[in-house]
């Protein structure tokens, strides 16, 4: 699920979660987790009191540098339903903008006021709690807010940083339809993010300047021998050995690392642990020998000078990293000849002063390549998370993309062989490499299209990154000839759009080859580096093993929907009784236990079956199997409906206990039971009996368009055992429509389940369409976009079989009326024009009238059918059956159902509430 299967969110799941079942591996981690904690704070789903702070300071930093990038926002999303945000880094809300105006007058004030506190701890999950509990770009979807108030909408959010320190100031947070949500929305939300900051490292230089003059002011004191204020000298000591924690210090260094990284003088302050502070200040330092760097040196405030250890030798050794990029511990004058430029030199060491020491020293470049690693792991993290949130290969492909794009590359193309993207191996991959992904920063750039068939030549870095299974990089476009030699009019395109460096990286997971990643750089004027291939590689390596992932479950869901479908049944039986269409159409998460079935049965009957088995996958797929084998074996038997159901019922609880076990290492396999729907219309009489167990009733278009839900008892699921259930006998008119259809159709996490009916009424009310079209209008109307469970749907339209084409005869049990019987019968075969099949079906008649006279009960009934077949039944009130047996050489009877049987092309016993019926059927081509 991720962007989830659906465009809402992943509704069921978070019920699921809600009811306190496990969810993992079905939502994405950093929403489960933000679920999990909302869960631990006590917060409610139907929750709607947020905390409201009514002093907002509008002079502030932060929302003096967003308020221009607002404006912008604002311009862009002009007409849209789009609701623009600025919180702080509490997550209170300080300024909002909107796209349509009108949306100030519709919205709840939670949603138009600055204000609000958004916090994850008061509101769970939503974008700006979950952007400052993950500390990243964020984005929640439909029924992944926590909050049911929010259920409709989605939101991207970012984190708004200070460039100096890294804490988080505030998040902007686009807030939108969830219909509305793009994948174009993220480098917008980014632009604007790095917007706010430039602007916010603007406006801190007074602040600096303040900072900068307290460190002078330290040093002055520490020069000049002056006393602190509880009358000790204020000495500086090795305090990141001795004072600091080693989380602490671990602490300095990153902040230490991105000052030096910015070669001038700068000051931040760095939040430490029991509530410390410590303030960092950097300045150019020039050595003896004239080579120019960087020394940050760190400065307590007076309320930790009280409890600072004693002083330290002048000299103490440094330890840790290298010389290039090593912190210095020792206090006292510059170490190593080394003199602050402006800053008067020191003469001697340190005497009284303010409790301070070095940090780092070192050169720019140094620190510059320790924040482009930080930011190169936060890429890496970020990618753990963003990379493989669904089971779709495409998908997977593109969230690669995604997380390249712009902070490592300007534009991704990815490239998959046709086999991957339908779940199989290739062997072949580079003969059928298809273009699945084309992302950049612009569209406008001439790359080959999504779904264009892409064949490598061997020289490419593309072929080369395949064959040698490591990542290729170009520096240089214009002299990559390989690269150029592939299409020189292509790459001249490319070159003209200030493409200039690439990365091709192999996609490889468990010896397979999956596909080839490429990254393009256009705007960096910088070329790619050897660090700028590791993280492409480090990329390509965890999208890999996803796209792997994705792959096998395409693979194994193709296996569960071929089994499905096999199962299933292929064509419909030829029958007369009903003109009938069907449709089958999956779950998108997963195959079902869905299935339909249209069975003939004696006397021109026909059976309709419709069930759902609960759950998904193959073990559904299976347990459908054999409860459809069952079901047509119990029609064979000429149950009723409701027996049938009973039957099937008795079947399903001892599944259970069979699969489930008694033992104590037994596990069930989760049947937990399966609705049914069961009809017999019979076309001589046109009734229809049906029976249900908790199966949606069937709707009945009558002749005349009026459409209606039948009334029908519910009855229990299949599985619970010893629960009754009941058969209604309904009248249908000649050409009405009975349709059958399971619950996935009708019910829909984001819809209410009348407004679901009222559009099967309404795709219904045609009473003059063909089956195959109802079906179809049906799907189209009614049906989800994305549905969540099976859809099996069956039409059938009845028709009747016409008065002159059935004949009957009323006798006593008097063997001497059996000879009245076969001459009425040759006549009304006469007068059908069936004169070939006179012989046979007298014959048939005579053994079956002489069984009814001499070991049934009377009344007897005889009945012709003429229809697709010649039909023969003889009713008699009596409930023993016949059983035809191997009669010995010296018996006098006992062959006459071996002579039926020879002559007839199926025959057989059915019971009825009066009796039982001896039915035979011949086949009019064979007479």
């Amino acid at each position: 699920m991720g962007v989830v299967g659906d465009r809402i969110g992943p509704v069921r799941f978070r019920d699921r979660f809600l009811q306190g079942e496990s969810v993992e591996g079905s939502v994405r981690s950093p929403i489960l987790s933000s679920w999990q904690r909302s869960r631990l704070l006590g917060l409610s789903p139907d929750q709607s009191e947020l905390p409201f702070e009514q002093d907002i300071d509008l002079e502030g930093p932060l929302l003096r540098a967003a308020e221009p990038v607002l404006d912008r926002l604002e311009a862009i999303f002009a007409g849209s339903q789009t609701n623009i945000s600025l919180a702080d880094g509490h997550g209170m809300v300080l300024a909002r903008r909107f796209g349509e105006k009108s949306m100030v007058r519709r919205l709840a004030p939670i949603q138009i006021l600055p204000g609000f506190v958004f916090a994850e701890r008061f509101a769970g999950t939503n974008g700006i709690g979950l952007s400052l509990a993950e500390r990243r770009l964020c984005q929640v979807y439909g029924a992944e807010h926590f909050a049911e108030r929010s259920q409709a909408s989605a939101c991207t959010a970012i984190p708004l940083r200070d460039q100096l320190s890294g804490h988080i100031l505030g998040v902007l947070c686009l807030g939108y339809p969830y219909t509305d949500a793009d994948p174009a929305l993220i480098p917008v939300v980014r632009k604007a993010a790095e917007a706010i900051e430039r602007r916010l490292m603007d406006q801190s230089s007074a602040r600096e300047h303040g900072l900068l003059q307290a460190y002078l002011d330290a040093a002055h004191l520490a020069r000049s021998g002056e006393h602190g204020l509880d009358g000790h000298p204020v000495a500086m000591v090795d305090f990141l050995q001795s004072e600091l924690e080693q989380s602490d210090q671990a602490t300095l260094k990153e902040k230490a690392t991105e000052l030096m990284s910015g070669d001038r003088r700068a000051a931040a302050e760095v939040p430490l642990s029991r509530g410390r502070w410590v303030t960092l200040v950097s300045r150019p330092v020039t050595s003896a020998a004239g080579v120019e760097g960087v020394v940050v040196e760190a400065l307590l405030p007076e309320d930790s000078e009280r409890h600072a250890p004693a002083p330290t030798h002048p000299h103490a050794p440094a330890a840790g990293p290298p010389p290039a990029f090593r912190p210095h511990l020792a206090p006292g004058p510059d170490p190593a000849g080394v003199r602050a430029r402006g800053a008067p030199p020191a003469d001697g060491p340190t005497r009284a002063g303010r409790v301070r020491g070095l940090v780092l020293v070192g050169e720019p470049e140094v620190g510059k390549y320790a924040v482009a690693a930080r930011r190169r792991l936060e890429l890496l993290a970020e990618a753990s998370n963003r990379i493989g949130t669904t089971l779709d290969v495409s998908r997977t492909a593109w969230e690669l993309a995604e997380t390249a794009v712009p902070r490592l590359a300007d534009f991704v193309t990815i490239d998959l062989p046709a086999g991957v993207l339908l779940g199989e191996e290739s062997p072949h991959p580079t003969a059928e490499m298809h273009r699945t992904v084309v992302h950049g920063i612009r569209e406008d750039c001439p790359f080959y299209p999504v779904g264009a068939q892409v064949s490598l030549r061997p020289t490419t870095p593309h072929m080369r990154c395949i064959a040698t299974g490591q990542p290729v990089l170009e520096q240089d476009l214009k002299a990559a000839f390989g690269w150029i030699a592939q299409d020189p009019q292509h790459a001249e395109l490319l070159l003209a759009h200030n493409i200039h460096s690439l990365i091709t990286v192999p996609l490889l997971a468990r010896g397979a080859v999956l596909g080839v990643a490429s990254f393009y750089r256009s705007q960096d004027p910088a070329p790619y580096g050897d660090d700028d291939r590791s993280l492409a590689q480090e990329l390509a390596a965890r999208a890999s093993l996803c796209i792997d992932n994705a792959r096998r479950y395409t693979r194994e869901h193709t296996l569960a929907l071929s089994l499905q479908r096999s199962l299933l049944p292929r064509g419909l039986p030829e029958q007369s009784a009903v003109e009938v269409a069907h449709r089958y159409l999956p779950a998108e998460s997963g195959v079902g236990g869905d299935w339909f079935d249209v069975i003939p049965l004696s006397g021109a009957r026909v059976a309709l079956l419709v069930g759902d088995v609960v759950g998904h996958g193959l073990h559904a797929a299976a347990t459908m199997g054999r409860l459809r084998t069952a079901a047509r074996n119990f029609a064979e038997l000429e149950l009723a409906p409701d027996e049938l159901l009973t039957h099937l019922d008795n079947l399903m609880v001892r599944l259970d206990r069979e699969e489930g076990g008694d033992g104590p290492d037994s596990a069930s396999t989760g049947i937990v039971g399966a609705t049914c729907l069961y009809a017999i219309y019979d076309p001589t009489s046109q009734l229809c009996t049906m029976a249900r167990a908790g199966h949606p009733p069937p709707a009945l278009v009558r002749p005349d368009g009026a459409v209606a839900l039948l009334d029908l008892p519910a009855g229990p699921p299949l599985g619970l055992g010893g629960l009754p259930f009941e058969s209604v006998e309904i009248l249908l008119p000649e050409h009405s429509q009975l349709v059958l259809y399971t619950d996935g159709l009708i019910e829909d996490r984001h819809r209410d389940v009348d407004v679901a009916l009222d559009a099967l009424n309404r795709a219904l009310a045609h009473p003059d369409r063909a089956p195959e079209d109802t079906c179809q209008a049906v799907l189209d109307a009614v049906a989800p976009e994305h549905p969540a469970d099976d859809i099996a749907l069956l039409v059938a339209r009845t028709n009747a079989v016409p008065a002159d084409r059935i004949a009957t005869w009323e006798l006593d049990a008097d063997p001497a009326l059996v000879s009245e019987v076969r001459a009425a019968s040759v006549s009304q075969l006469n007068r059908w024009g069936l004169e070939e099949s006179a012989f046979a079906t007298e014959l048939l008649l005579s053994e079956l009238v002489t069984n009814a006279v001499r070991y049934g009960t009377a009344p007897i009934r005889v009945r012709l059918i003429h229809d697709r077949n010649l039909i023969c039944e003889v009713h008699d009130a009596s409930s023993s059956a016949p059983r035809m047996r191997q009669s010995a050489t010296t018996d006098e009877g006992g062959r006459g159902l071996f002579l039926v049987a020879q002559l007839a092309q199926s025959w057989g016993t059915r019971y009825t509430t009066g009796g039982k019926v001896i039915w035979a059927e011949c086949s009019l081509a064979a007479a």
